[in-house]
C-alpha cells in the first residue's frame, strides 16, 4: 500500500514564468508530509493539483544560492 502524499503551500513568494499550457514556475514555501515548510522551486499546474520535478531548499541553502547568484552578476 502506498504512503499518503501530502503537501501544503504555506507561502507563495514568486511566479518566475508561465508556459503556454498555463503551468507556472514558482518559488514557494511548502510543507511536505506535515514537516516544517522549506523553500521550493518547481512547476505547478494551474490548479496546483499537479506538479513537476523541483528542488527544495533549507533557509541556509537558499542563502548560499543567493550569495552564489549575486557573485555571478559581478
Amino acid at each position: 500500500m502506498a504512503d499518503e502524499f501530502s503537501f501544503e503551500i504555506t507561502e507563495k513568494i514568486a511566479v518566475l514564468s508561465t508556459s503556454k499550457a498555463g503551468w507556472t514556475l514558482e518559488l514557494n514555501k511548502v510543507s511536505w508530509g506535515g514537516r516544517p515548510a522549506k523553500y521550493d522551486l518547481r512547476s505547478w499546474a494551474p490548479d496546483h493539483q499537479k506538479m513537476g520535478k523541483g528542488i527544495t531548499l533549507s533557509d541556509e541553502e537558499l542563502k548560499s544560492l543567493k550569495n552564489t547568484l549575486n557573485e555571478l552578476q559581478s
